[in-house]
């Protein structure tokens, strides 16, 4: 009898086999994932990707060394026959030693180490065969050694490449090999159409895409000091082409907003103005500057395109009276304002102020954030949403869902660098919902206290207007700026001791909140207790209270412990960084900031522009911890020197790059893998102007130059 055949799993039309035994499988069991290839691991998943995973660095094989001209530390490549190959040690100490000689080079002898090696590798090595190898040479205890060098079997006359041997950046499990390969594949197979017109990359005297791309892959030997310097025509020519897809976001993101509409919101004239009596009321003048960032701000405010302005100034240049003045403004039109504020304390320094400013005019003020009751949260949710709370004041909490507005007319964004990308995007859609179905798009005006740089601001914030506000209040007096080592940490409390007993304020800025394990870092907690004991007891003099602020508090503490500072009932603030922005207390008149060196030159310098707002000298009191690597060396007395934010940014930016310096990486903003700000400016400026000419003459090489580069990231821009 023949056996019943099984039925095959590639047949549609056969029953499964029944098996009453095997278990049930449970709904919530979870498929494995298939295992990623090697080339997924690194994000390459299309020719384009592999065409664009440029070299990390470049080794010369063109050229052989012999071995009776070897030098200690060089790296070379070398052709010689080997004579011995053979295992010392044991497991796991082991290694294979391969001693080469040329016959033509005299007595002159190499032996390669392999720490890392398989059997079949010494059946390979036998006595008699040729090598090439490239690596670096070091004079060892038994002659010229090289320890893990690229081999291979070579005949008496092979050919040396005639292209410098490119290293990729790479993983665990990926070798250059299999890299290499599949990058070449990848250029054979790539359709070549290159979405620069020829008369913008002979204006720009940049070469076409494709020999750019090959040369980069496999160039020649002469080229590899330009490589080196970054200064090579097809490097220039990929860093182009993608500052080009950058401005072309950017300028799209304009034309867009240029056919949005908003409501008018023109300047009202006369002396009982809204704005007009908030300038009486203020007990200071503005500045030239202040005044010119004002009459910007406020032309735009009248126009039927939503403004979309980028207000910067230095730290404690007075950005907050010309937002107030803007929010007179849209009041003063019948319409809502919002201002939004990354953190609780900056959030609340802004709704004092101008709360002091404009209630006492008519102006309803509402204030929302996380830490409201649910009381206090719905009336004032209740007052944004029937237009009684002409100002709206809070944190991302303005922007949450159940947050209704009447009539919203303009959005402030106080440090809009601070929010994360979902945030700022939730922000944009939230503002068109604030206007009630009216198809009318508020305006927005976002403000910074880190002055950012030419480059940067033509880079990043590409689409927007800047208004910028470069000169400081009369009165100021500059902050004096001293680096001291941690070895001198007693002098310095005593210091603390003798300001307090004065009746002046100091903060102590450390930059954990509890000690790490993995950071040795003095922790803010610690801190205080230490403080707190050494300035407890001094002789002749009273006890100094001493605060702490940190992030991880409730908001009720930290707006307490604020208040008691503002008031003077606290003579040492011991803080993180929640008080780098939004922080004014004109008594304080020291800053002392731990580990000075883990900070980055903008945030040092925010931290620094919290004292020296009173008539009084202040000083700001770098701590370091050596020893001191040359970046951090150069960026402290970088802060020594300039006072000036401007010049800092400058700094910062060549230090760290823009998505440090404005905390990119963490918001998700694509950031630019070729270019470099600090160093390309004529190539920023050259796509500059390329995007305007391309979106009016090509505009469809436009979509798909911006398309190729940015992919899904151009909504991601335009936040």
């Amino acid at each position: 009898m023949t056996a019943a055949r099984k039925p095959s799993q590639q047949d549609p039309t056969a029953d499964p086999p029944q098996r009453a035994s095997a278990p049930r499988k449970d709904p919530a069991d979870k498929v494995k994932p298939a295992r990623p290839t090697p080339l997924a691991r690194l994000g390459l998943h299309t020719d384009w990707d592999l065409a664009l995973h440029l070299p990390l660095r470049y080794e010369d094989e063109t050229r052989l060394t012999p071995l009776g001209a070897l030098r200690d530390g060089e790296l070379v490549t070398t052709d010689a026959v080997v004579t011995l190959a053979q295992v010392q040690g044991r497991a796991p100490r082991r290694q294979l030693l391969v001693r080469l000689q040329d016959p033509e080079a005299g007595d002159a002898i190499l032996t390669l180490r392999l720490f890392h090696f398989y059997p079949n590798q010494l059946k390979t090595l036998q006595p008699g065969v040729r090598l090439r190898v490239h690596g670096q040479v070091r004079q060892g205890l038994f002659g010229w050694e090289m320890v893990h060098p690229t081999w291979k079997l070579v005949d008496a006359n092979a050919p040396l490449p005639n292209t410098l041997t490119p290293v990729y950046p790479t993983t665990a499990g990926v070798p250059q090999s299999y890299l290499r390969k599949a990058v070449a594949g990848a250029l054979k197979r790539l359709v070549w159409r290159d979405t620069v017109p020829q008369e913008e990359l002979t204006r720009h005297h940049l070469p076409d895409l494709p020999s750019s791309l090959r040369t980069l892959h496999a160039p020649p030997a002469a080229a590899l000091p330009a490589l080196e310097a970054g200064a090579h025509p097809a490097q220039r020519r990929l860093k182009f082409d993608e500052l080009l897809a950058q401005q072309l976001a950017q300028q799209q993101a304009r034309a867009q907003r240029q056919r949005w509409k908003a409501p008018t919101l023109p300047a009202a004239p006369g002396a009982h103005s809204l704005p007009a009596q908030l300038r009486a009321a203020i007990p200071f003048i503005l500045t030239a500057a202040q005044e010119r960032c004002v009459a910007e701000i406020a032309a735009d405010l009248a126009q039927t395109a939503p403004m979309h302005r980028l207000l910067q100034g230095d730290v404690g240049s007075g950005k907050t009276v010309v937002a107030a003045l803007a929010a007179a403004q849209a009041v003063a039109s019948g319409w809502q304002c919002a201002l939004m504020a990354p953190t609780e304390i900056l959030a609340a320094q802004h709704a004092r102020k101008l709360a002091d400013w404009l209630e006492p005019l008519g102006v309803g003020v509402a204030w929302l954030s996380g830490s409201q009751t649910k009381k206090e949260r719905e009336a004032a949710l209740q007052r944004v949403a029937s237009g009684q709370a002409q100002l709206v004041l809070g944190t991302h909490a303005v922007i949450q869902a159940q947050v209704r507005f009447a009539r919203l007319g303009l959005a402030i964004v106080d440090e809009q660098h601070r929010f994360g990308v979902a945030q700022r995007l939730a922000l944009r859609d939230s503002l068109r919902a604030g206007t009630q179905g009216s198809g009318l798009q508020p305006h927005l005006l976002m403000m910074s206290a880190t002055p950012i740089p030419r480059t940067l601001a033509m880079a990043l914030f590409g689409d927007l207007d800047v208004s910028t506000i470069d000169v400081l209040p009369p009165g100021r007096t500059p902050v004096r700026t001293s680096v001291v080592s941690a070895d001198r940490r007693d002098e310095l409390i005593a210091r603390v001791g003798a300001l307090t007993a004065q009746g002046r304020q100091a903060y102590w800025v450390c930059p954990l909140v509890e000690e790490s394990e993995t950071l040795d870092l003095q922790n803010a907690v610690a801190t205080h207790a230490e403080l707190s004991a050494a300035l407890a007891t001094r002789p002749g003099q009273g006890a100094v209270q001493v605060g702490l602020l940190h992030g991880r508090m409730k908001a009720q503490e930290k707006r307490a412990t604020m208040q008691a500072f503002s008031a003077g009932e606290i003579g040492l603030l011991v803080a993180t960084t929640v008080i780098e922005v939004g922080v004014d207390v004109p008594n304080a008149s020291l800053m002392v900031i731990e580990h000075a060196e883990r900070f980055g030159l903008s945030q040092l310098h925010q931290l620094r522009g919290r004292v020296g707002r009173g008539a009084a000298q202040s000083d700001c009191v770098l701590l370091f911890t050596s020893p001191l690597s040359p970046t951090a060396r150069e960026r402290l007395g970088a802060m020594r020197e300039l006072t000036d934010g401007f010049a800092l940014a400058q700094k910062d930016l060549e230090l760290r790059g823009p998505g440090e310096l404005l905390g990119l990486r963490q918001s998700g903003v694509p950031g630019l893998r070729y270019a470099d700000l600090a160093q390309d400016i004529d190539l920023l400026e050259a796509a500059r102007d390329t995007a305007q000419r391309l979106l009016v003459a090509a505009p469809e090489a436009a979509r798909q130059h911006a398309a190729r580069w940015l992919g899904e990231g151009f909504d991601w821009l335009s936040a």
